[in-house]
This record gives C-alpha cells, structure tokens and sequence, in this order.
C-alpha cells in the first residue's frame, strides 16, 4: 500500500516558504518570495507554492495584477501554532510506544522557567476538561 500523503511532512523548502506566508503582513504572490529571501528562486517559489496549495496548507488569497499580468496572491490556511501543535501530536501518536501523556506533561515541566504558573495553568485547563466531559456524558 502506497504511502498516503501527510500534509505536516514538508521538505525544508516548503517551511521556509511557508514561514515567510506566516510572516508576512498580507498575502504575497510568488514573485515576492525571493524578494524576502534571496536564496529561493522564483521557480523554486512557484513549485513549492503548487505543492502547498496541494495539501491545503496554503490558499489562493485573490488574483491581482503584477505590472500587466493577473498574478495569485497565496496566504496560510493554517496558523504556525496550530499546524506545530498538530505536527507534534502526529509525532506524539506516531512514536507512542508506552509513553504516556502524563510522562509527557512532566518532561515538558521540567524545562518551564515557572513551573508552578504553569501547573496552575493546567490544573484550571483540566478542570474545565472534566466539565466538558461530564456534560458531555
């Protein structure tokens, strides 16, 4: 069985562009990718561009003109800290060989500079968990 496409394995080029969508202000057409960095030639953009547009990860924001040319402008369909917040549960799900979350959560601890604001934190996030639950039951 062929190996399904994952659209949060990207190839380096393909973060890089996508974090330059991230940190853009407004959308950007191809051609102003190298423009923001030199080292990614505009057919390498207008690649990379039609392999996110592929996964969805990116969309065609609106078509404008560029000098006279109707040119795509392209934005993000996902923000940066959710498609890493989904990433690192794909690599949670797929490494899980007895690692439970609480074994996680404690590691994650132990690198806090406030740990103690941070159990806090959780501890009011699991009780409005366990609401949720019980409503939902």
């Amino acid at each position: 069985m062929p190996k399904q496409n994952n659209r949060f394995e990207l190839t380096e080029r393909e973060l890089d562009i996508l974090n330059i969508l991230w940190s853009a202000e407004k959308p950007l057409l191809a051609s102003d990718i190298p423009k923001i960095d030199s080292s990614i030639s505009i057919n390498t953009a207008q690649a990379v561009l039609r392999n996110l547009l592929k996964k969805k990860l990116i969309e065609v924001s609106d078509i404008v003109y560029s000098g006279t040319v109707l040119s795509r402008r392209y934005k993000p369909t996902i923000s940066s800290h959710d498609f890493f917040l989904k990433q690192f549960v794909r690599q949670f799900q797929n490494l899980n060989k007895g690692i439970s979350t609480p074994t996680i959560v404690a590691t994650l601890l132990e690198h806090e500079k406030n740990e103690e604001a941070i159990i806090e934190e959780l501890e009011k996030m699991l009780e409005e968990r366990k609401k949720l639950l019980k409503e939902g039951n």
